[in-house]
């Protein structure tokens, strides 16, 4: 399939441009760049206006056979789209991002992705943790709607296109039928990161704007330990329930999960950029684990102390806290095998768990790196490229899980979205 779009020229039409975007993945564990851009083409766009019903020539180009992919694996186990906290806290949660993406979070914040959600026919909901959910929970109703609504409004969806770079001012592409090109007025791209390559964000593109970018890494991944060769093949699968998590003065709290490779988990997650650091600075990270985080340490050692002494340290561990097979095993390799009840209590309370190593990058549900701050303007297009926009998660920012990847997502989108139309006005403007 081919598809191409006149250049605009003096004299054309100046309320007609031609607009392209390209898909060559979606975005973070969790959203389709379509879905991203279009809710901010067809609503709370700039004054209100809606680019497709202004005669604008709109087009979609994904890389996948079929579009959202991504978003309805991130709805599998519940789509979280955004977080109910308040906005300065949630904004706190970009961490060196904030300061970049805070305008465009404030222009469209999670309030605004409810009501497009809702204005789709999904009613959201806040669940106990602050986490927002549509009430159908799963993704496909929402992407349904939503390509019914981008087909209504004319939006023209192209399949199993690759963006493959640059010739001049034109996009290039490979199609089942060979390399075509495309020339458009703007581009917004949305090519995600660099993680579930089997669902399109494979990061190629970052091969032709290597001058632009910084280099991928994982976000919001699992952590290899050094632990036992035998630890996890004795205990993959089992989940150590709300545990606390320390890595220097910031606390996490929640399940991890034992897997074939180490430990992933959401209270992990919201560590992973600063283990990650300081792994790759200096080989490893210590993680520290609260074992019973609604226990004193003197409450510990009471229970401990209440045990009969003729009773082995793992029936009194059980016994006394209710600590399961990879907690006591954790214990047992953390402890001396002469370990004193204070010992035990007050390694339970705090116990050093050495991290070697990340999950491998095409794993993680989100990756760090991408195009750099200092290689776009306010309005996300490349200083570069003018007419050329970027989105999601194929800038460099990371966030944590619990609604603010989408977001992210959504938000940059939306100013992305709002500044081809400043820009079109503008070069229209001086073309008059």
């Amino acid at each position: 399939m081919s598809c191409s779009f006149p250049a605009r020229t003096a004299g054309a039409e100046p309320d007609k441009p031609c607009f392209t975007w390209q898909s060559g993945a979606y975005e973070c564990c969790v959203s389709s760049p379509i879905r991203r851009y279009y809710r901010s083409r067809s609503r709370r766009t700039v004054r209100g206006r809606n680019p497709v019903r202004e005669g604008m020539q709109v087009q979609v180009f994904d890389r996948m056979p079929s579009v959202g992919r991504k978003l309805l694996m991130a709805g599998r186990s519940g789509l979280n789209l955004t977080h109910s906290e308040p906005l300065d806290r949630f904004l706190s949660r970009y961490g060196k991002a904030r300061n970049w993406l805070e305008p465009a979070i404030r222009t469209f914040p999670p309030s605004a992705l409810m009501e497009w959600a809702e204005g789709l026919g999904q009613v959201c909901f806040s669940g106990s943790s602050g986490r927002v959910f549509p009430t159908a929970m799963k993704a496909s109703p929402l992407l349904r709607a939503w390509l019914q609504r981008l087909t209504e409004q004319g939006v023209q969806i192209h399949t199993r296109y690759r963006f493959m770079g640059w010739d001049g001012a034109t996009l290039l592409f490979e199609t089942a039928d060979g390399q075509t090109s495309v020339r458009a007025d703007a581009t917004i791209l949305t090519m995600g990161g660099a993680s579930w390559s089997r669902l399109g964000s494979d990061g190629r593109w970052a091969d032709f704007m290597r001058g632009e970018t910084a280099p991928f890494a994982p976000a919001n991944c699992g952590f290899l330990p050094d632990w036992p060769a035998d630890f996890a093949t004795r205990h993959e699968g089992s989940v150590l329930h709300s545990v606390g998590l320390t890595f220097g003065t910031r606390q996490t709290r929640g399940d991890l999960t034992i897997t074939s490779r180490g430990l992933e988990g959401s209270a992990l997650y919201a560590l992973s950029a600063d283990l990650r650091d300081r792994i790759t600075a200096e080989g490893r990270a210590i993680l520290t684990l609260d074992l019973r985080p609604t226990l004193s340490t003197d409450d510990v050692l009471k229970r401990l102390l209440a045990q009969r002494e003729r009773e082995s340290q793992s029936n009194r561990l059980r016994k006394a806290l209710s600590l399961d097979a990879p907690s006591r095993d954790l214990l047992k390799h953390a402890t001396p095998k002469d370990a004193t009840p204070l010992q035990l209590a007050q390694t339970i309370k705090a116990l050093p768990l050495p991290l070697i190593g990340m999950d491998a990058l095409d794993r993680a549900i989100s990756t760090a790196g991408g195009v750099r701050q200092d290689a776009v303007d306010e309005r996300f297009m490349l200083k570069s490229r003018p007419g050329v926009f970027v989105a999601g998660e194929m800038l460099d920012w990371e966030a944590p899980t619990g609604g603010y990847l989408l977001q992210g997502c959504f938000s940059t989108a939306h100013a992305a979205a709002n500044g081809v139309l400043g820009w079109l006005e503008s070069s229209n403007s001086a073309i008059a």
